[in-house]
């Protein structure tokens, strides 16, 4: 009987340890699969609700590019382009090197970066001719084209909602959310909703790896 029980321990011991190796063996090749923009949405959803960035890393801006670089992240790899130009944020540096990577897009997609324009009044003359002021992470496409995406803004990491065909209408006629405000209003203007601000979209693949040393993200100005 005792034979029996240890023979049984035995196998077990043997069909469990061959389990475990093969689960050991798999999971490498599943992280493996997982691509950068996937990466970017776990760790910029996980961020939600923190009022600032300096419990993640002190590395770059508390700010909405800061978030994008970090989500991001990898060794050899960066958003940030070799150079920045006079008076360019990092919102607008990041823009450029995706138009240099051809990677820009019309089309929002999980895990893309989505640029938003003139959300606040950088010059101060009250105009919307600020350019590219904002930048988020897509998390989700909705059936009925709402866009939900991450991004650093006043108070903290929080969501947002646009929606591309309706642009300027705040609910739908179920009241849904199609559209979060972006640019609240003031003195000097209406307001305005996210989706009437997107100025676009970029992925982000290996061609963003760099060949040089980036400008430190800390150096540059803020959003």
């Amino acid at each position: 009987m005792r034979r029996g029980v240890w023979l049984g321990a035995v196998v077990g011991m043997l069909l469990w340890g061959g389990e475990a190796e093969a689960v050991r063996k798999r999971a490498p090749r599943r992280q493996a699969t997982v691509s950068l923009s996937e990466r970017a949405v776990w760790r910029a959803k996980s961020w939600v609700g923190l009022s600032s960035l300096r419990t993640v890393s002190t590395t770059v801006n508390d700010d909405c590019s800061g978030l994008t670089q970090l989500a991001y992240r990898k060794p050899g790899l960066s958003l940030m382009p070799e150079r920045t130009l006079p008076g360019e944020n990092g919102v607008k540096a990041i823009y450029r090197k995706a138009g240099e990577l051809g990677t820009l897009s019309d089309t929002p997609r999980v895990g893309d970066m989505v640029f938003f324009r003139d959300t606040h009044d950088r010059n101060k003359d009250g105009r919307l001719n600020d350019g590219l002021t904002h930048i988020g992470i897509v998390e989700r496409v909705g059936a009925d084209g709402t866009v939900t995406f991450v991004h650093r803004a006043g108070g903290g990491v929080k969501r947002g909602r646009f929606n591309l065909a309706r642009p300027d209408a705040r609910k739908d006629e179920k009241g849904h959310v199609l559209n979060d405000w972006l640019r609240r209003r003031d003195k000097r203007n209406r307001g305005y909703l996210a989706g009437e601000l997107v100025a676009g979209f970029a992925s982000v693949d290996e061609r963003w790896r760099n060949t040089a040393t980036p400008v430190a993200a800390a150096k540059l100005k803020p959003r």
